[in-house]
């Protein structure tokens, strides 16, 4: 069979194939011989940083599928093309999938600026792969070429057949769902074929979306809409992926018995559906149960009391509109939503400010209002430019950082009630702030907010006020409720317990202290960036506001305990003992080094991923040892990011410096005896061999 040359040039080649290879025992090895054969192909500048970026998002979610699939993917800087990879195993490896292992492996591998078009071809492919006729095809495939011929006719399909002409099966099966979904992307509205596939009147919307959105989005875009052609019902996907995404039609979305969302990211333009049963879940879920959820959103279609999307829409019933996610896991996304639009306050805010410190000397806070408004030099402590500028950025960050609580509330109630919440929760920040309930305030009052004006887009309204509801009754009454708590019932106690709690952290000393810094150690090293490290930043940033010796010591030991897990891991895998590290992960430790101290804890988590039980228990003791020493030595830092690059914002560098390498020394020690003797992996094992050998 000949290899086209027209059709998706550049995208696959037979070099980049391997057919029935043993690659290795786990999928990291066999990541990293397609991530090799990418490189020695000229498609990768470096091997080592697209199986980083690859092992990175396989962290995220395992990508085997059902039938014997899998499909790591990513973008990286070190692609210079888009590009697959392929690999028919022999034997089978495990890639997470709930039926097995996998036998079939594309590895999809994208530039960072990946344009649309190859966007398009690499959707394309993940879309053939839920195709049993194209599997069937790479399965029987008995040279290089067939299957490059194979891809090729999904991702550039030949012309359509003229009528009385069979098109060739694989073609035609990998790409009328591709088609279908376009037609109903553009439109609204399915194409003829897709219109009479069902006799039924009922139709249900949908929302794809994952992190990458490469494979995953679009692979179960077409896994619900084939299991609505089995379940007698069409199904309407808005794919929102890296290849671009045209919304649903309003009016489809009206008349829809239901919606689903199966997403890892949250849904872009939410509050369309409002109102609608919803079916809620993660993105391979959609991939591996499609007709499980299908069968769901048909239910809850006909029940009253379903879960509906929040909104202005009117709906039928009480039900909380969880869309099946415990409130435990739907409570953690509110308040982490609500933390991640606050912390670009605060590192901007923060740093303006550490800057200011720095030209213009702590006392700029004395007059830094009065020289900016007034422009004038003369009020300047020293006189000069640099002073003068000073006092600009620390207006500057001042001006940022008290949006903090605002943007904390606001965003708390944004991830409740969507837009609607946006105003009500801001304001219930602003009311926190002024009645001296700080953090704590902003948190109760964007729960508050969120859940009012929730409430409120659920109370039944004549047709010709619905569309007043989302940019006028919903904000003014969410705001007038939770306005007059926290006014009259709420802001004294809140109040009450902050100043409390900054008492008792001013009141700290010796043993309790010491204690302290341990537990923001352990967690800042526990999940590396994800949410008790998050909680531990928060409560950190958070103090910076009040500005007192306590506070300040706790973000310094904050940040030291997080730049710990990077720099042990560099330590341990390019000084201690590299040989117990693959190639990739001596590459790595290298990188961990400049992301260890800039503060970017999750340059460890490469190595976390893949061995989490020898390297997150030794980065929590190093974490704990840095903390603790932190605050026994009274180290302060009045910036909230950086790194050892804020050192000007550290009252005693050489201090946090010693705390921050015992802590990573105890971890390299730790993590690097734990893979020495506490049971070595199959890399490992094959490193020391070559050494003895060597």
């Amino acid at each position: 069979m000949s290899t086209p040359t027209t059709d998706a040039p550049g995208i696959i080649a037979e070099d980049l194939i391997l057919l029935d290879a043993d690659l290795g025992a786990d999928k990291n090895a066999v990541i990293e011989r397609l991530a090799s054969v990418l490189a020695d192909a000229g498609r990768a500048t470096d091997s080592a940083a697209l199986l980083d970026a690859a092992l990175a998002r396989e962290a995220q979610s395992a990508t085997g599928l059902p039938g014997g699939i899998a499909i790591p993917h990513c973008r990286s800087a070190a692609v210079t093309t888009a590009s697959l990879g392929f690999a028919r195993l022999s034997p089978k490896v495990d890639f997470g999938a709930p039926d097995g292992d996998a036998d079939l492996v594309f590895l999809i591998a994208a530039p960072e600026g990946a344009g649309a078009e190859h966007m398009k071809l690499l959707s394309s492919l993940a879309r053939a792969l839920v195709k049993p006729a194209f599997v069937t095809s790479l399965r029987e495939a008995r040279t290089p070429a067939e299957v490059v011929s194979l891809v090729q006719d999904v991702l550039a399909p030949k012309p359509a057949t003229p009528a009385g002409t069979a098109a060739p099966a694989t073609a035609t099966a990998a790409t009328a769902a591709s088609a279908t979904a376009v037609s109903t992307a553009k439109t609204g509205t399915p194409d003829t074929a897709a219109a009479t596939s069902s006799s039924a009147p009922k139709h249900i919307v949908a929302i794809t979306a994952c992190p990458t959105g490469i494979a995953h989005t679009y692979m179960a875009a077409d896994s619900l809409k084939d299991a609505g052609d089995r379940a007698g019902v069409t199904v309407h996907v808005e794919t929102q992926g890296s290849s671009g995404s045209t919304a649903l039609d309003p009016q489809l979305i009206a008349s829809a018995a239901a919606v689903i969302f199966a997403t890892d990211v949250g849904v872009k333009g939410r509050e369309r559906f409002a109102g609608k049963p919803v079916i809620e879940s993660g993105v391979k879920r959609a991939i591996n149960e499609p007709d499980t959820m299908v069968a769901e959103a048909l239910r809850a279609g006909d029940d009253p009391s379903a879960a509906r999307v929040s909104g202005s829409a009117p709906a039928v019933g009480a039900a909380a509109s969880t869309g099946g996610l415990g409130w435990g896991t739907r409570l953690r996304q509110i308040l982490l939503t609500g933390v991640s639009y606050m912390i670009p306050f605060v590192a901007a805010g923060g740093l303006l400010i550490a800057l200011g410190f720095l030209l213009g000397g702590y006392q700029i806070t004395e007059v830094a209002e009065d020289v900016v408004l007034n422009n004038s030099l003369q009020n300047l402590p020293d006189g000069g430019l640099a002073t003068y500028l000073g006092a600009v950025l620390f207006q500057l960050g001042s001006l940022a950082f008290s949006f903090l609580v605002p943007a904390l509330a606001g965003y708390i109630a944004f991830a409740i009630a969507d837009r609607p919440g946006i105003a009500p929760g801001f304001t219930a920040g602003a009311v926190a702030v002024l009645v001296g309930a700080g953090f704590i305030g902003g948190l109760v009052g964007g729960l508050i907010a969120g859940f009012v004006a929730l409430w409120i887009s659920r109370i039944a309204v004549p047709s010709w006020l619905r569309g007043l509801m989302p940019v006028v009754i919903i904000p003014l009454g969410a705001t007038l409720v939770v306005g007059g708590l926290m006014f009259l019932v709420l802001g004294r106690p809140l109040a009450a317990i902050t100043s409390g709690l900054t008492n008792w952290l001013n009141g700290l000393s010796g043993s309790s202290v010491i204690i302290l810094g341990v537990i923001l150690g352990l967690m800042m090293c526990f999940d590396l960036g994800g949410p008790v490290n998050k909680a531990a930043y928060a409560f950190a940033t958070a103090g910076l506001a009040i500005d007192n010796e306590a506070s300040l010591r706790i973000m310094a030991a904050v940040m030291a305990a997080g730049m710990v897990p990077p720099l042990a891991m560099a330590i341990s895998s390019t000084i201690l003992r590299p040989r117990l590290y693959s190639a990739a992960e001596r590459e790595n430790g290298k990188a961990a080094w400049l992301l260890g101290s800039a503060f970017i804890s999750e340059g460890a988590i490469p190595f976390a991923a893949t061995d989490p039980l020898r390297v997150i228990p030794s980065m929590m003791a190093g974490g704990a040892v840095t903390g603790a020493l932190i605050m026994a030595f009274g180290v302060t830092l009045s910036a909230p990011h950086g790194g050892i690059f804020v050192a000007f914002a550290m009252n005693n560098i050489l201090l946090f410096v010693l705390a921050l390498a015992i802590g990573a020394v105890v971890s390299a020690v730790l993590v690097t005896t734990a893979k020495q003797f506490a049971g070595k992996k199959d890399s490992e094992l094959v490193d020391d061999r070559v050494a003895v050998a060597a």
